[in-house]
């Protein structure tokens, strides 16, 4: 075997590109043929100048490799070494060349039919399959193949990622929301992976033939003849391909895909059972319980401060985030499957913190003195007052909510795992009576979505100073959307924190601190509903599992509020939802 030679594999790329571009110029000559008009003159020789383009391309690749050969013989003589072969690193440039020549032609052929688009594809990608085996070969006599797999890998992705760009270019529909993006991605590399499979294959296949038997024809040569005999059909074949690509790219991001098969795939649905998605929203909630009673016995379990502070952000969760966090990561997942995992995502969604800090303070205390007069030989007592030092005690308890939305991007999850967590999302699941009730499924409170971001104020209303200022303040963040824990512009608020943040900012010289809904009813005086007047704060209750206020939002005037839905918006109190969870006014004290 030593003494029989490999075949020259440059020899067999020239054949199998001539081949493609004898199949491709015949294609666009007859294309040429029957265009009419000046604008088919230009394209026609628009093609021509890039048709010569690649030709000479071509050749300063043919004469790059002559050059390195002869370098290599030069070489291998000095060494006294025999013979001699360029160093495959160098043919590096070639392949420059070469995928230049491609992406000309390929620029050029735009307006062609998809059958010949697909011939040229096809070309380019065995030609890439063909040099990445040459050099994973040379890559794995030096011991560099993981260096080189990191570079196909780079490679791939570009190559996707350049092939999708191309497609949202042409049709910019096809990617007009995230889930046709994701699939779009996916089919992709779906194709890229098999062109290169196929391509492969058809090396291996030619080379075994050609060291059985000298002068057989290469299976590649065979696929091109074939391509040009069977013209008709290839161009048939991926007519019906772009026809389903564009339909399935013209789909709704929460439509039902129905595959050859039969098969319903709901590419963005719940794959867990209705009893376990629910149960599993039990156990969370039940978390979540556990830590509000922890925060209701604070005062009891650290006895001895002088104060307790509270900086508490909401307790609640959006139920599809968590559903759609836990069907990435698990499928079709059961209520005992994921009870570690939902410990951890809480662990991750809240922060409670205790800090102690002391205050060397000064107060007045009142001391008996006694006075005796020597000449009476009497004396009585008296008192005064000292000032003295002391150690005031404070505890700090800070409640952090990041959100179960910020958990699932911090997960690690892949590229196409976060689109599919986000399109899950989007659509809920397609299942948007799964959490019915939940007012934080819907923060905005059974559909305000900003209906009412540009009310205006009663000119009246304005003439309370107070209340100017507040509302200034307010209106400073319309269209902020809902973020758990939120208590700043900079985070994007909740319910409680935009209404925390206002009363802090509006210059009022107010300081209540971040604060729950509840937290904020202790802060305020109770008036009938009779007696609200702009600038007060409506409370409300049982919008989630809570004891108390669980919602807030500042009352406007002419039953209206201005409050953190989603996004923070105006919103009328006499909708049939905010009717039924009303719980009391309260007046700033």
């Amino acid at each position: 075997m030593a003494g029989k030679k490999n075949p020259n594999l440059g020899d067999k790329l020239r054949q199998e590109r001539e081949g493609a571009e004898n199949t491709l110029r015949d294609s666009r000559s007859k294309t040429a043929d029957s265009s009419t008009g000046d604008g088919g003159k230009k394209k026609a020789e628009h093609r021509r100048q890039i048709r010569h383009e690649a030709d000479l391309a071509k050749m300063r690749s043919k004469k790059l490799k002559s050059d390195q050969e002869v370098k290599a013989k030069k070489n291998a003589a000095a060494s006294g070494k025999k013979g001699g072969k360029p160093k495959k690193p160098g043919n590096l440039a070639a392949d420059a060349l070469s995928a230049k020549a491609h992406q000309s032609v390929r620029n050029a052929d735009q307006d062609n039919n998809s059958g010949v688009e697909a011939a040229h594809f096809t070309e380019g990608s065995a030609e890439g399959a063909a040099r990445a085996g040459s050099r994973f070969q040379y890559g794995r006599k030096l011991r560099q193949y993981k260096k080189l797999e990191r570079l196909e890998k780079k490679g791939n992705k570009d190559a996707v990622d350049s092939i999708f760009a191309e497609r949202m270019k042409s049709d910019p529909q096809a990617g007009s929301n995230l889930f046709s993006r994701w699939r779009q991605k996916q089919a992709i590399k779906k194709e890229y992976a098999a062109a290169k499979a196929g391509a492969a294959a058809a090396e291996n296949t030619a080379s075994g033939t050609a060291k059985a038997a000298q002068g057989t024809v290469s299976i590649t040569e065979k696929a091109f003849q074939f391509v040009q005999s069977h013209s008709h059909i290839i161009i048939g074949i991926a007519a019906v391909g772009l026809l389903v690509l564009v339909i399935a790219g013209s789909v709704s991001s929460c439509s039902v895909l129905i595959n050859g098969g039969g098969n319903v795939v709901l590419g963005t649905s719940y794959t867990a059972e209705d009893e376990d998605l629910k149960g599993v929203e039990t156990d969370y909630t039940r978390l979540e319980d556990k830590l509000r009673k922890q925060i209701d016995r604070i005062e009891t379990d650290h006895p001895g401060y002088d104060e307790y502070r509270y900086n508490l952000a909401e307790i609640g969760h959006n139920p599809y985030e968590l559903a759609s966090l836990l069907t990435v990561e698990f499928e079709n997942y059961t209520r005992s499957q994921v009870q570690a995992r939902l410990q951890s995502i809480f662990e991750a969604q809240y922060e409670l913190k205790l800090e102690e800090k002391v205050e060397i303070r000064t107060r007045k205390e009142t001391r008996v003195g006694y006075r005796y007069n020597p000449i009476t030989g009497t004396g009585h007592t008296y008192t005064y007052q000292v000032t003295v030092q002391y150690e005031y005690k404070i505890l700090n308890v800070t409640r952090l909510n990041r959100g179960v939305d910020y958990v699932a991007r911090n997960s690690g999850f892949t590229d196409d795992q976060l689109q599919r967590y986000e399109v899950t999302l989007e659509c809920r699941g397609n299942r948007d009576d799964l959490f019915a009730g939940i007012a934080f499924a819907t923060p905005d409170g059974a559909g305000s979505s900003g209906e009412y971001q540009d009310y205006d104020i009663p000119g009246e209303a304005l003439t309370d100073e107070k209340f100017r200022k507040m509302i200034t303040e307010a209106e400073k963040y319309l269209g902020y959307p809902y973020v758990w824990g939120g208590s700043s512009p900079s985070t994007s608020f909740d319910c409680s924190g935009f209404v925390s943040w206002v009363i802090n900012h509006c210059g009022n010289g107010w300081n209540v601190g971040r604060q729950t809904a509840n937290g904020l009813m202790g802060k305020c005086d109770i008036i009938p509903k009779s007696e609200a007047k702009p600038g007060d704060l409506i409370f409300f209750q049982k919008t989630y599992n809570t004891s108390g206020a669980s919602h807030v939002g500042i009352y406007v005037g002419n039953g209206m509020m201005i409050h953190c839905g989603s996004p923070i918006s105006y919103a009328s109190i006499e909708t049939s939802y905010w009717r039924q969870h009303y719980y009391c006014m309260g007046r700033i004290r």
